[in-house]
């Protein structure tokens, strides 16, 4: 269940304008090579794996270093539950457009982007990794706000960023997969997903209140009450 969780968070994030946008952009250029439909699908594979490398490379310094500090690792033990009520609480309202931040963000020109995808397997995969790292504040939500905070509360935290780059990397998939098929009017998907996205996000918002609430109210307010 921990790992379908992070999956879908995963997934949630490459939906979401902002990296929607970066898929879209890793779509155009990986399938310039329509007439070598193996050379699309390696591609994007590399792409997807670039994604997962970074998020875990990540993921797994921020949770072993935290996990690795005694002092810390002692206050996560002792207030982790107490922590994660209001942590999920502040990214559903995030996630509901209730409150808005910013985050800086990579950015790559269109002339480094073109010599990427020009370069192969190798310039695929370093796109992946590059366009993962250029977090966007939906996706730096659901990384920092939620993925972290339930892989520091779970025996198998190490594998869960690498499993959220799974689904991040996804969507290029399967758009690749569609092109190399002939599927038609992509710009109907593309459409079609973002509006997925809306709904998809508001709920999931929606159950990060619910449970971020009980874990409040199960592990501070009964304790002040």
């Amino acid at each position: 269940m921990i790992f379908l969780s992070a999956l879908w968070l995963g997934i949630l994030a490459s939906i979401s304008p902002c990296p929607l946008a970066s898929n879209i952009a890793a779509v155009s250029f990986l399938s310039r090579k329509i007439a070598r439909p193996k050379i699309v699908l390696w591609t994007s594979a590399a792409y997807t794996l670039g994604r997962m490398i970074s998020y875990a490379a990540v993921g797994s310094v921020i949770v072993a270093s935290l996990v690795s500090v005694p002092l810390v690792a002692n206050f996560l033990q002792r207030y982790m539950n107490r922590v994660l009520g209001p942590v999920l609480f502040i990214v559903g309202l995030f996630l509901l457009d209730i409150i808005r931040f910013n985050v800086p963000a990579i950015s790559l020109s269109e002339e480094k982007k073109e010599g990427l995808a020009n370069s192969g397997i190798k310039g695929a995969f370093m796109l992946g990794a590059i366009f993962a790292l250029s977090f966007c504040p939906i996706s730096a939500a659901l990384f920092f706000g939620s993925l972290i905070p339930m892989a520091l509360n779970n025996n198998y935290g190490i594998a869960l960023p690498f499993v959220y780059g799974i689904g991040t990397g996804l969507p290029v998939v399967v758009f690749s997969l569609g092109i190399v098929l002939g599927v038609k009017s992509f710009s109907r998907w593309f459409s079609k997903v973002q509006k997925l996205e809306v709904y998809a996000r508001k709920a999931t918002g929606g159950i990060f209140i619910i449970v971020g609430f009980y874990y409040i109210w199960s592990y501070i307010l009964v304790n002040v009450f």
